[in-house]
Order: structure tokens, then sequence, then C-alpha cells
């Protein structure tokens, strides 16, 4: 466990259960975060980031998605057997999320102050008029006029709407933010606006940060450390210098080699053959050895888990060693 460790995932599996078979999202899911940290989840569509977000939210829906195995531990409580009443009064209050999209994640029928003001009457308990001057206040911290206060989602523009929808994720003043490929809608000018909105507020309030993104530029602006998932689980995780300078793990450096490098003189970029695994059928050992060059027998072999190759630097692949 690292040190002051804010949030703690153990061999976390859930499954989704479907008409066409079950689908296995989390596989032995392992990572911690320290408090204050800023970490950057990267991997496919399909990996497991969201469904990892909307675990530790308490948000899987049920019954199609099922928790077999594991622990996430928040500030040494374990949020999977904490009551929906303990879980919810988390839930906003010491962990919030900005959602992926800003278009659907607000309600339309409701002024966008009186969706900021909500979170402060829920949590805080305050009255109405107390809870609109607070949403005024946090609405112009993130650049928005606190006369707007009584406009509708439709009257805002995508990176306002994302601004709003941060403003809300903020508005109790959360120990952990996960923020859900919170630039995906929008365009590369309000792209840079967001992502140094939510790192100066970060500072200024020394939230935890778990940034969940397919872009490792944005990781390296945003994160201390990233986290490499693969099929469901993280195959490489360590600090920054460690993954951009020290890459191990060969998915790690397929993503390196799939990306377009002003500094190298190339006439092609490298993809990684072939595509990720069906995940209601996942081949056995390592999820990464059917498109891996370095893929060996000792590769299909189960029991594969991450290992120390250096301090703070973990990789699961039986191919890379210390």
């Amino acid at each position: 466990m690292k040190k002051d460790t804010i949030l703690e995932i153990r061999n976390l599996t859930v499954d989704y259960n479907s008409d066409f078979g079950t689908v296995h999202a989390l596989n032995s899911l392992t990572l911690s975060m320290s408090r204050g940290e800023s970490l950057g989840f990267v991997g496919e569509t399909g990996a497991g980031k969201t469904t990892t977000a909307l675990e530790i939210m308490g948000l899987i829906p049920y019954p199609a998605g099922v928790t077999k195995s594991g622990e996430i531990l928040f500030e040494g409580q374990d949020l999977l057997k904490m009551g929906k009443s303990k879980l919810r009064s988390i839930r906003g209050e010491k962990i919030s999320m900005i959602f992926q999209d800003p278009m659907t994640s607000l309600n339309p029928v409701m002024t966008v102050g009186d969706q900021i003001a909500e979170s402060f009457r829920i949590h805080e308990k305050t009255g109405r008029a107390e809870a609109a001057q607070k949403a005024v206040r946090i609405l112009e911290m993130v650049g928005i006029p606190g006369e707007r206060y009584g406009e509708y989602p439709h009257q805002f523009s995508g990176g306002m709407k994302q601004r709003v929808v941060i403003a809300v994720a903020l508005s109790c003043n959360p120990t952990l933010l996960i923020a859900d490929e919170p630039t995906t809608a929008l365009d590369v000018t309000i792209q840079a606006q967001v992502l140094d909105l939510i790192s100066t507020l970060k500072k200024e309030r020394g939230t935890s940060l778990l940034l969940i993104t397919h872009d490792l530029g944005v990781v390296a602006e945003a994160c201390d450390s990233v986290a490499i998932m693969y099929a469901g689980s993280v195959v490489e995780y360590g600090t920054l210098d460690d993954i951009y300078n020290r890459t191990s793990h060969p998915y790690t450096k397929g993503l390196f080699g799939s990306i377009p490098d002003i500094e190298s003189d190339v006439d092609r970029l490298k993809p990684i053959p072939g595509l990720m695994p069906d995940p209601r059928d996942l081949p056995s050992g390592c999820a990464f050895a059917p498109r891996c060059t370095l893929s060996a027998d000792e590769c299909t072999l189960p029991g594969l888990g991450l290992v120390e190759i250096e301090t703070g630097h973990l990789v699961k692949c039986r191919k890379v060693r210390a």
C-alpha cells in the first residue's frame, strides 16, 4: 500500500450478463492512489475504464452488472460493503465524478444554478438562499458569470456545459474527483481550457484526481502517475517518468509506437496488430499474448500478476524482468 493511500482497489472482478453471453469487464483489477495524486487511467475503448469509475461510484447497473469479487477501499472503508444510504452520503460529498458527455450530464429542465445548488442542499443541508449563493460563487470559480445562474443547459456551449459539470462535481469540495474523458466532446482549444481549469482547482483544493482517457498527451499534461489498462486489468503502472521514459510492457510500447512524433522522421506509424480480445471469451494467461511479438507458451499460463520491476514501477508481463 502507498503512503497515505486514499483509494485502493484489490482484485476487482466485474461481469455484465447479456443475451449474448457474459462480458468480463474487469478481471482482478488492482490499483491504488495516494492523497493529492493525479492518476491517468489509460486504455482503449472497452478496456474497462468507465466500468471502474462506475464501480467506485456505486453506479454499476444491476442486475446486468455483477461484482464477482474484490474490494474498493476509500479512506480505509470498503465501498462495496457499504449500505446504500452511507454510499449516497459519500458520493458527491467525498467522491465526485465528471461524466464523459457534458451534453447529456445535465438535467435539461433545471437551471444550471439549481443543479449546483441541489448538491449543497442535499449534502450540506443548507437552505435554498444559502445554497444559491454558494452555487453562484462556484459558477464564478469555473469562469461562468454568476448572473447566468438562472439559464438552462441548452443556452450554453459545449465548453461552458463542461464547466457547469465540473462546478457540480466540485460543489462539495470532494476528496477524490473522477474525470471520465472530460474533454472528448470538445474542440482542442476548449480541451486545453478545461484541463487547465481542472488542474488549477485540484491544486487549490488538494483534491485527488483519477483522470480516465485514451489520450496519452492529456495524461502527460495533467497527471503525476499512469495506469495502463488492457482487457479489464492494469498491465503497467508507474510515475509519468516510468511510463513515458522507461516504457516496459509490450502493449504500452505499442501505444506509444502508434502516436505521431514530430521529432522522428518516419513514413508510417506502427499500429498494434490485431484487435482487443472479445471480453466474452478472453484468452487464458496474458490477454495481450495473441497480439504480442514477445508471446511464448508461458504467456498462456494462468496466475499472471503485476510485478515490481523497479521501485513503484509495476508490469504485468512474464517477459519483462526487474
